[in-house]
């Protein structure tokens, strides 16, 4: 599969080998992939003619549990999906803190006033959309805001599989009877979507709409910033990071988490706080840990649930840190999932091989034995 693969992206060949890792030629290069780990090695040839020394690349190190991406990147055919590589027992989670709103552009504390998009924030949710096109979603989750479901609607908008999302209006019966769908055929190419106010953005009481830089300049720096950035203590009147991790991480684990169980694909779309509280679960952060988590707006973040277990594919680790990991038609975001066999190589060719842009190598190494 690699090979045809390989060979229809850029005209090369791929040969495994069982004991000394694989090596391949890719137009006038020459690329070889050592085992447990891989090392580049690339040889250039011109018209032909092989040049006499090899032209060094970056070492990548890598293992089944580690992702590495190089440079700009080239997506698999829109056939060859993320989920065509899942293994039946694995299943998605997608994270996406929403789009810029008109209050981050004006650069205010929002907090759980509803606040709806930019324009910025809507080319983000789109632009989030593309980067997830690709992994199946079975059902989705969001805050009460109209800033998260908007960022979730305009994402799922770009979904290959073109199925539609539905908010479930379960407030009372008649809500539920008014919105019934009749077909089980529209059911079926549809999305249920889930609103709840404990996957808001935390409260914060007396901050809220205030200009963060003229609040900062009236209390100072460093209390702003503690309340921002401390974990148990509150804004005035509002709520500390860790009052809304135990809401948002109370609802994931009772109704989240179970639906993953059951082997859906879940996409929540919610916010830089009610994530962050989400993400300090799931990746057993302290509470030293989270407060240095920064999300950007409109950035998918992909886990991996297998055997009750969260494997993240990406997750921000440090403040300046964010990644998209999944794959799309225009580039490759995630480069490894779960299973022990799979290896995916990205390498960027040197400006003499630019048209081939990166190399993409997908390939099961049971297939060498």
């Amino acid at each position: 599969m690699a090979n045809a693969m390989l060979q229809q992206t850029v005209g090369g060949t791929l040969q495994l080998l069982s004991n000394s890792g694989t090596h391949c030629n890719v137009g006038n290069c020459s690329v070889r992939l050592l085992p447990k780990g891989f090392k580049l090695e690339v040889e250039f040839s011109k018209r032909g003619i092989y040049s006499s020394g090899k032209r060094k690349f970056n070492v990548i190190q890598a293992s089944t549990s580690q992702t590495s991406v190089v440079g700009p990147l080239l997506a698999p055919s829109s056939s060859d999906t993320l989920d065509s590589h899942m293994k039946s027992n694995e299943v998605a989670l997608i994270l996406i803190r929403h789009g810029e709103s008109l209050w981050n552009e004006k650069n205010l504390f929002t907090g759980c006033v509803d606040v709806p998009l930019t324009n910025k924030g809507v080319e983000e949710a789109i632009e989030a959309g593309h980067r997830i096109s690709n992994i199946p979603v079975d059902m989705i989750y969001t805050s009460s805001l109209i800033r998260a479901q908007m960022t979730a609607m305009l994402a799922m908008t770009q979904h290959r599989r073109k199925k539609v999302p539905i908010i479930l209006h379960n407030e009372d019966e008649r809500a539920r009877a008014w919105s019934k769908i009749y077909s089980e055929d529209t059911v079926e190419q549809s999305i249920p979507v889930i609103t709840s106010w404990k996957l808001n953005e935390r409260m914060y009481g007396e901050l809220q709409g205030l200009n963060k830089q003229e609040t900062a300049d009236k209390f100072g720096h460093e209390k702003v910033h503690e309340w921002r950035r401390s974990y148990d203590i509150p804004p005035p009147n509002g709520e500390s990071l860790e009052m809304c991790a135990q809401r948002a991480v109370a609802y994931f684990r009772d109704n989240i988490e179970p639906q993953l169980l059951s082997g859906k694909n879940i996409l929540i779309s919610a916010h830089g706080n009610s994530l962050r509280s989400i993400i300090m679960y799931l990746d057993k952060l302290t509470s030293q840990e989270v407060i240095t988590l920064e999300l950007s707006t409109g950035i998918p973040m992909l886990y991996i649930f297998q055997e009750g277990k969260f494997i993240r594919r990406g997750s921000p680790v440090a403040p300046t840190e964010a990644g998209v990991y999944a794959y799309t038609r225009g580039r490759l975001f995630a480069s490894l999932l779960t299973s022990p066999s799979t290896i995916v190589l990205v390498t960027m060719l040197d400006q003499q091989l630019r048209r081939l842009a990166v190399v993409q190598l997908i390939f099961h190494m049971g297939a060498a034995t």
